[in-house]
């Protein structure tokens, strides 16, 4: 599920398209494989201080607005710090760089399998059964991002 944008119009595209109860059929009866992808994972979250505003809540927890320091919003490149071992980064090392642009980041939690850091940590991939996340783009990390999908499209 890419995004880009804001997390109140996103929500609004799912619901007046009619797909979150698809989404909620296929990924919580069929348990089908999703990925979320920047707001596409942020959405995944039951809810957003960005608009005050209520998520699909397949992941628990609330998304955050970051800190304005270094700078406001995040944009640029990051490693990653995975805190444990998950099939979505097989192959990925602490030398790799994924590009991010985002002013809100769910904190890390129980379902973060790595973190970044821009001014706080904040969850950069999560993964709870099927379900999972990149707060970063993998279609502009390069080799490293395409490794992120290859290991998705491997687990689905």
């Amino acid at each position: 599920m890419p995004g880009i944008g804001a997390f109140d119009a996103g929500m609004a595209r799912l619901t007046e398209s009619g797909l979150i109860p698809l989404l909620n059929e296929k990924v919580l009866v069929e348990k089908t494989p999703l990925l979320g992808i920047c707001l596409g994972m942020q959405l995944l979250f039951e809810h957003s201080e960005e608009d005050d505003a209520d998520g699909i809540g397949l992941l628990p927890g609330t998304v955050e607005r970051l800190p304005p320091a270094p700078s406001w919003p995040h944009m640029g490149w990051n490693t990653l710090d995975a805190s444990s071992a998950h099939p979505l980064l097989d192959g990925v090392t602490d030398d790799d760089w994924f590009y991010f642009v985002h002013g809100y980041a769910a904190p890390p939690s129980d379902a973060t399998v790595a973190k970044a850091q821009h001014g706080d940590a904040f969850a950069a991939v999560v993964a709870q059964g099927n379900v999972h996340g990149v707060q970063f783009h993998p279609e502009k990390s390069g080799n490293a991002g395409r490794r992120v999908l290859a290991n998705f499209f491997a687990l689905a």
